[in-house]
């Protein structure tokens, strides 16, 4: 019986030893460039994101000129309209 605890005791023991091991204690080359493909695709996404940002922004004063100079057309045209009747 004895002997058989020892082999018992012996393959776990080995079994545990095996185990760690064969786990890394840190990232592999792999995972490491993996992310740092990551970390490139990101700061790539954030700067597109600036850019459509102040093209956005660009856009909306545009927009805000011309709405400015409708509304003036507009109010000229009230007035001549006025000035009319």
């Amino acid at each position: 019986m004895d002997k058989y605890r020892n082999a018992l005791f012996t393959f776990l023991l080995a079994g545990v030893a095996l185990g760690f091991a064969s786990c890394s204690s840190g990232p592999s080359e792999e995972e490491l460039a993996q992310l740092d493909a990551l970390k490139a695709e990101v700061a790539s996404l954030q700067k597109e994101v600036a850019s459509k940002q102040t093209m956005k922004a660009d856009l909306q004063k545009q927009i805000a000129d011309k709405e400015a100079i409708a509304a003036s057309q507009l109010a000229e045209l009230k007035e001549a309209e006025d000035l009319l009747k």
